[in-house]
C-alpha cells in the first residue's frame, strides 16, 4: 500500500483550511487544529516549513492567522507535498539516497525504472489537482495510459 506521510496528509489539510479564508480571512493554528483533529505543535511544524517555502504567510495580532500568499488555483498539491516531504518516492531504492549507497541492487535493478516512472506519473497528476478543486470538492478521474484510475477527494 502506498501511504502519503502523516505530516504531508495533515499539510494539505492545513492548506486546505487556509484556503477556505482567501482573499482576507486569516485562519488561525487553533481553527486549523479543531476542523482537522491536529495538534497545534505538529501544525506549528507543518506551517513552519510551509511558510519558510512562501505558500502562506502569517498576520500578527488580533484577528490574525495564515493566509496564502497565492489565489488557491495557483498552488498545486505537488508543491504543498515537495514542500514537507521531497520528490515522491515509491521505494526507498529511487529516492536519491540511492546514490549515496542506499540501495546495493541499484545497478542491476530491473523494476527500479518502473517505480521511478510510476513516481512520476503521481508527481504529474498532483501538480494538477490545486487547492481550489479541493475547495470545489471536485472528483478526480486520471486517465493512464493504459487504464483509468478513478479516485475521490479525501475531507
Amino acid at each position: 500500500m502506498l501511504r502519503l506521510s502523516t505530516r504531508c496528509q495533515y499539510g494539505v489539510r492545513a492548506m486546505y483550511e487556509i484556503a477556505r479564508g482567501y482573499p482576507e480571512t486569516p485562519v488561525t493554528i487553533k481553527v486549523i487544529s479543531e476542523k482537522q483533529d491536529v495538534s497545534v505543535a505538529f501544525l506549528e511544524q507543518i506551517l513552519g516549513k510551509l511558510r519558510k517555502a512562501g505558500l502562506i504567510r502569517s498576520v500578527k495580532g488580533p484577528g490574525g492567522g495564515y493566509m496564502l500568499k497565492a489565489a488557491p488555483e495557483e498552488i498545486s498539491i505537488e508543491e504543498i507535498l515537495m514542500v514537507l516531504e521531497g520528490p515522491i518516492s515509491i521505494t526507498a531504492c529511487v529516492t536519491q539516497e540511492e546514490n549515496t549507497g542506499g540501495c546495493v541492487k541499484a545497478d542491476h535493478c530491473v523494476i527500479q525504472h518502473l517505480w521511478k516512472a510510476l513516481g512520476r506519473q503521481i508527481e504529474d497528476f498532483l501538480t494538477t489537482i490545486t487547492l481550489q478543486d479541493l475547495l470545489e470538492g471536485r472528483h478526480f478521474n486520471p486517465v493512464l495510459q493504459h487504464g483509468v484510475v478513478e479516485e475521490a477527494v479525501c475531507r
